[in-house]
């Protein structure tokens, strides 16, 4: 694979000038880690369904995943190949990734609620060589999901099955206790292979407004410098236990829960899925002291110790990203976790960009996404392209140490202007003091939970079924998830659709059920402009009013 990464040449002399590029890969934080303390606990990873669990020190992780890596090498991956990977949070995840980076490997994390129309479509695209998935998860089977994909997918050349029992299992390719003797042979092809903080070291894909998803490349560099100035400005270190139910899928799990500890020597607590009496349970019985996750965790978690009484005396932060946190949410959270409630906005493409930093106060939280981190710098423009003054609404653009490198094949939608500016496709407004909020987005997505919905996607889906003639699917409030979808439908004449006929319709197409409109309206006819665009905005503001008028 050839990485077009043409976003880090044009900045690497000044983000290095300027020590805002660390210079340094997962290796070399976590071999710094190792040799610190080899023994100490690295790792605490919980299987949501079954209460397992399995801990592991740092020299652990080092053994397994030098095992991996020879059998990797075995499957004949090396440098700048891609792996896909979909499985949850979990030891065999740290494992792979740790495995990987000793061999120069294009790590891709795919969802776990992925099916077979984005599978298809991220690791064609991606030209994945090795699919990780896991024999079966939350009741699904994705080891006969990944083999119905194969022959769609000229690259691939293995799918490897952590928990399965085959001759193709996780186990069986890199868990092997004989591939420990092919280790020391395999040490100068690590040493060859393994790269700078400049390769592509992640492939991660995030869904958008073009019709199809788009694969974010990074860099070390360009996620460290991110996650040195957050650590930072929430003061963590190697003495903070984090936990992470995020899946590290998403940057939020894969930056936060996994690469941050690693780079602090702190120690990670991984569940595999959200249930929020264990989540409490953890914190309290594993002293956990940060976690970070969209804001229906803060409402579950909160609604769990209010329920319980479990003991959150460790808990120091809990960062909230994605939606915005309802200032009640705040006060209630502060209470009943005794824990910095503390708000930020970022993206897959950029990690975090703003925080509220710990020494703020509440309304912080309630009523900004917080100010720039050290190496970025953020921008809202009024239409006329010139900086928006204080308080008013505009475009929002980025620039900075942890920008991605571009869009994998699509450099014609980096949207990076000459100045290094990204388009974030956000409208923001910023006080005087550099606070940003978020008020809405000029780009078509729906945040669900923090779960993009690529809407323009589902409506070319639903444009298929014999009975649309128009669609648009819009968002709608939510008081947990933040937002939802509903679809807005016109039927052809002659025909009818009911919700049930549509989620059939999209299970069929084999989309992912997360992004399914969950409430439906039909219309003989939808706002449109003269030259017949749809108004969403009209459709928005009505199931806004709405809610409004429910709640009072």
């Amino acid at each position: 694979m050839q990485f077009d990464a043409i976003l880090i040449e044009p900045r690497r002399a000044r983000m290095l000038a300027e020590g805002l590029w660390p210079g340094k890969t997962l290796l070399d934080y976590f071999e710094a880690a190792l040799h610190r303390a080899p023994d100490a606990l690295a790792l605490t990873s919980i299987a949501t369904a079954t209460g397992a669990r399995r801990d592991m020190s740092w020299a652990e992780i080092d053994r397994l995943s030098w095992r991996a890596a020879v059998g990797l090498h075995r499957l004949g991956l090396g440098k700048d190949d891609v792996l896909a990977c979909q499985l949850s949070n979990s030891w065999e995840f740290v494992v792979l990734y740790v495995a990987c980076r000793k061999l120069g490997i294009v790590f891709n994390p795919v969802m776990p609620i992925f099916r077979e129309r984005e599978l298809r479509f991220m690791l064609r695209h991606g030209e994945a060589q090795a699919f990780v998935v896991p024999r079966e998860f939350r009741g699904f089977d994705h080891e006969a999901m990944a083999a119905g994909l194969r022959a769609d997918l000229p690259d691939l050349r293995h799918v490897i099955v952590a928990g399965g029992t085959g001759a193709d299992s996780f186990d069986a390719l890199l868990m092997d206790p004989a591939l420990d003797a092919g280790v020391a042979a395999l040490g100068p092809v690590s040493r060859h292979d393994r790269g700078d903080a400049d390769d592509v070291c992640q492939l991660i894909y995030t869904s958008g407004t073009t019709g199809e998803p788009k694969g974010v490349m990074h860099t070390a560099n360009t996620m460290y410098s991110n996650l040195v100035a957050y650590a930072d400005r929430l003061h963590l270190g190697a003495w903070d236990v984090v936990l992470m139910a995020s899946p590290m899928a998403h940057q939020t799990g894969f930056m936060y829960g996994f690469l941050m500890p690693v780079m602090l020597g702190a120690r990670m607590v991984l569940m595999d899925s959200w249930d929020r009496l264990m989540a409490a349970r953890l914190i309290a019985s594993e002293a956990v002291t940060f976690t970070m996750a969209s804001t229906p965790f803060l409402m579950d978690l909160t609604n769990a110790v209010e329920e319980t009484g479990a003991d959150m005396a460790s808990l120091r932060i809990f960062l909230c990203a994605g939606t915005a946190i309802p200032g009640p949410l705040v006060e209630r959270a502060t209470r009943g976790l005794g824990a910095k409630i503390l708000s930020a906005w970022g993206m897959t493409e950029n990690g975090a960009v703003t925080v509220v930093a710990p020494e703020d106060p509440l309304e912080r939280s309630v009523h900004s996404d917080g100010f720039a981190l050290r190496g970025m710098e953020v921008q809202v423009r009024a239409p006329d392209g010139s900086p928006a003054p204080p308080g008013h609404e505009g475009e929002l653009y980025v620039r900075g140490c942890s920008n991605f490198g571009g869009y994998l094949k699509r450099p014609d939608l980096n949207a990076t202007d000459a100045g290094g500016w990204f388009d974030t496709g956000d409208i923001a407004r910023m006080d005087a003091q550099g606070y940003i909020r978020i008020c809405g987005r000029s780009k078509d997505v729906i945040i669900r939970g923090a779960e993009n919905i690529p809407v323009i996607e589902v409506e070319a889906l639903l444009y298929k079924h014999p009975a649309v003639l128009q669609v648009a699917i819009v968002a709608y409030p939510d008081a947990r998830l933040g937002e939802r979808a509903c679809a807005f439908i016109v039927p052809r004449e002659g025909t009818a659709i009911d919700f049930a006929a549509m989620t059939a319709f999209l299970d069929g197409q084999q989309l992912a059920r997360q992004y399914f409109p969950e409430r439906l309206e039909i219309r003989n006819a939808l706002p449109a402009t003269a030259s017949g665009k749809i108004q969403k905005f009209a459709l928005r503001n009505e199931l806004r009013a709405e809610y409004e008028a429910l709640q009072g």
